[in-house]
């Protein structure tokens, strides 16, 4: 089944936590001749720019919430991710604590703090998961990226894997209005995807990247994603102080 544009992004997104070339123009019989930004342009001809500068930048921060298949409720993420399977930035599963993350070289870096830890050595013996705790809370930690445990960490670090699948979608996008995000100028496209429902920004001024996208879903399904700070570098130097070496352990 081929997804559209938006919900491929979406799934993506959430997959790797835990738009596309040869779009269809799509039917914007609403407004046959649009002006303003993007004038004579279909949604389908504005989402294909928007995703070629997606796909395209070399690094963007990467910040919203995304339904976990798992635990069958959200991980919240904000995190700097480059081509170069860099990344930096914080991830909580269901609002329960948080974990800081950072990639650099062959290296994956976590911080836990207690209630993270606690949350997710739920079912385990009382001991169990105290000596973690006691062990692991408000540290930094490493493991090597060839390592088992820290492959499916790495991969949310690679920007590639995680717009990868985007090239296989489909688009029949429609405008929107104009409108602002976080003070940058946008314009406001429309998706469906089945019975769910996708509202994409993009920018009007300078290259045309993906701003923010939400799904229309169900409560536990939805999926809200803002992305900003295209080009930059990703602060992702190895943390200062002891480090514990889970490899080790």
């Amino acid at each position: 089944m081929r997804r559209t544009a938006f919900a491929a992004l979406c799934l993506a997104a959430a997959a790797t936590a835990g738009l596309v070339t040869g779009c269809q123009s799509g039917d914007d019989s609403a407004d046959s001749k649009p002006k303003g930004p993007f004038a004579g342009l279909s949604g389908g001809q504005i989402t294909d720019r928007a995703l070629k500068a997606t796909t395209g930048a070399s690094s963007l921060r990467l910040k919203g919430r995304v339904p976990d298949e798992e635990s069958k409720g959200f991980i919240d993420i904000d995190m700097a991710i480059d081509k170069q399977g860099r990344c930096a930035g914080t991830m909580s599963m269901g609002g329960e604590g948080k974990a800081d993350l950072v990639r650099s070289g062959s290296t994956v870096y976590m911080k836990y703090d207690e209630k993270f830890l606690r949350a997710q050595s739920e079912g385990e013996p009382k001991e169990d998961t105290d000596a973690a705790v006691d062990m692991l809370a408000g540290k930094w930690t490493k493991m090597a990226v060839k390592g088992q445990d820290a492959k499916d960490i790495a991969a949310f670090c690679d920007l590639d894997t995680i717009l990868g699948d985007i090239k296989e979608g489909d688009t029949e996008a429609t405008r929107g209005k104009t409108t602002k995000v976080d003070g940058t100028p946008a314009i406001v496209l429309h998706e469906k995807d089945g019975t769910d429902d996708y509202t994409a920004h993009v920018a009007t001024e300078g290259k045309p990247y993906l701003l923010r996208i939400d799904s229309g879903a169900k409560a536990k399904e939805q999926i809200h994603l803002a992305f900003s700070d295209y080009g930059r570098p990703v602060p992702a130097d190895k943390p200062a102080g002891k480090i514990i070496d889970l490899d080790a352990l």
